[in-house]
């Protein structure tokens, strides 16, 4: 066997601080963890969406720019474009190779990257790519980017999230978008948990708010609410023809096949109808936050809720006794959170039933 010893220190150190993480099954308990916000996967509707249409290949057999694209990838583009209200779009494998490609090919040398310090580390690994200097702002601190907004060179771009993954809260998209126009700074935007969920039809914060023709750039992924996998960066037939040439995650990779693409489709014939999911899953939520809880929770109004724990081994002594409740609840360690805000990630579901959440309620209030 090959010695590799030389790992071993890095995951001793891990598991001495007790964030060592590991790979579990799903255990078939009642789901608060998974990002099935709607439930597509869960119920199967989705599966049985795609079983209903022409069989398609399993493999793209290259990149887009080579043997990888089909009329179907383009037909789906328009679609995105058209739900989305985006001049074009532009289909990338996963979010992370989204934020990866956008972030790293656009701010050239001499730019300014200012970015949410709580942005998804696809969007901070995009950033690291990027030849531009960057710069974090307090947590939806308007006064703290415009301090940073007024000391940038080069062209300017202030990257958000509609909802954070781990608190659960949204940007105050408005008073950023006023700060970008001010300041002549571009707005760029993950609506990776937004997607779906926000919106009379699941189109997301921006579209919600009418922010769309204000905003430079948005990324919307799949493998949430919308049950299936890819991502979209949506914005001007520009910026589409800029990331097909410059967009290294997107240029060098395989592309996504026909059969990926068709659960795209189909979950977007879905979830725009499933307003009475979706208000079902807003009345858990209001279930959640208006029973007091001896933990404090992060401000959260979307169906991610954070209960802190501080303390990676007190939280995952909370998580496992939750687990032995039947509720898949998960932690959240130090180091994906900062230091003293280690949580339990609660998320809710339009099949959770009320009777669930007030379990999980009073499990973690009796643990």
């Amino acid at each position: 066997m090959y010695n590799d010893l030389f790992l071993q220190p890095a995951l001793a150190q891990r598991t001495e601080n007790n964030a060592f993480r590991s790979l579990r099954l799903p255990s078939g308990s009642i789901d608060f963890c998974s990002n099935d916000y709607l439930g597509l996967v869960h119920s199967g509707v989705l599966a049985r969406q795609i079983a209903e249409q022409t069989l398609y290949a399993s493999g793209s057999t290259g990149s887009r720019l080579l043997a990888g694209n089909s009329v179907l990838a383009e037909e789906t583009e328009a679609m995105l474009a058209g739900f989305h209200q985006a001049g074009a779009a532009l289909l990338f494998n996963s979010g992370y190779d989204a934020n990866i490609g956008v972030l790293s090919a656009i701010p050239q040398k001499g730019d300014t990257i200012i970015y949410d310090q709580l942005c998804h580390a696809s969007i901070r690994d995009g950033i690291r790519l990027s030849f531009a200097q960057s710069f974090s702002f307090r947590h939806n601190d308007r006064e703290h980017l415009q301090q940073r907004l007024e000391r940038t060179t080069g062209n300017v771009f202030v990257v958000t999230e509609s909802v954070f993954s781990m608190d659960g809260d949204t940007c105050p998209l408005p008073e950023l978008v006023a700060l970008c126009e001010q300041y002549g700074a571009h707005m760029i935007i993950d609506e990776a948990h937004a997607t779906g969920v926000i919106g009379n039809r699941g189109e997301g914060w921006v579209q919600y708010l009418d922010m769309q023709e204000r905003v430079f750039c948005r990324m919307h992924t799949f493998g949430k609410a919308c049950g299936c996998h890819g991502a979209v960066v949506l914005g001007s037939k520009r910026l589409k023809d800029f990331l097909i040439n410059f967009s290294r995650s997107f240029i060098y990779t395989t592309a996504l096949p026909d059969h990926a693409i068709a659960a795209i489709r189909a979950s977007y014939a879905l979830f725009p109808g499933m307003q009475q999911q979706r208000a079902h899953l807003q009345s858990l939520v209001q279930q959640f936050t208006h029973n007091p809880l001896s933990y404090q929770l992060t401000s959260s109004n979307t169906p991610i809720q954070g209960v802190l724990v501080p303390g990676n081994l007190e939280v995952k002594k909370m998580a496992r006794h939750l687990q032995q409740h039947n509720l898949d609840v998960r932690a959240i360690l130090y180091p994906t959170v900062p230091n003293g805000s280690e949580r339990l990630r609660v998320v809710l579901h339009a099949y959770n039933t009320p009777e669930e959440v007030g379990l999980l309620l009073s499990s973690i209030e009796n643990q």
